[in-house]
């Protein structure tokens, strides 16, 4: 079973956020083959969601206040550990991550910049896309909201 937790950038452990940075590492840039920027500077803002399993952090979010990142409430890096997948995380660090969003900001309208791949997954959760795709760091992406 997953176990998650929403905490600000401070309250982060060294080894909280040296595994956050793995896991994004491992995914967003070795598996998915893209070199891009994943510290962009906008970490401390953020509150980050972080799922574990057997005390090992395998699946993870940060969101963004109205403003903070986009207009609107955000939710991004959503990742999950490649062999976690066949669990179900996904759904579960994003239903936890909207429910932070609700909680934390008061906010229902929430975006994010969907890899193209991951539509129907989004669709799911509630949101539509909105606009053209475009290339994010290479990749195939569209804008989705949910109200």
């Amino acid at each position: 079973m997953l176990k998650i937790i929403v905490k600000q950038f401070k309250e982060l452990s060294i080894d909280e956020l040296y595994a956050i940075l793995q896991l994004r590492s491992e995914v967003f840039i070795v598996e998915q083959d893209c070199v891009y920027q994943d510290l962009d500077g906008k970490d401390a803002m953020a509150l980050h969601v972080i799922g574990s399993k057997g005390g090992q952090i395998v699946a993870y979010t940060r969101i963004f206040g109205p403003g903070d990142y986009f207009d609107k409430a955000s939710i991004g890096r959503v990742v999950v550990q490649q062999d976690q997948r066949h669990f179900g995380y996904g759904y579960d660090i994003m239903n936890a991550s909207i429910e932070a969003v609700n909680t934390h900001f008061e906010e229902t309208c929430i975006h994010l910049s969907a890899q193209t791949y991951l539509k129907k997954f989004y669709n799911s959760l509630g949101f539509t896309e909105i606009g053209k795709t475009y290339l994010e760091d290479g990749i195939p992406h569209i804008a989705m909201v949910r109200n």
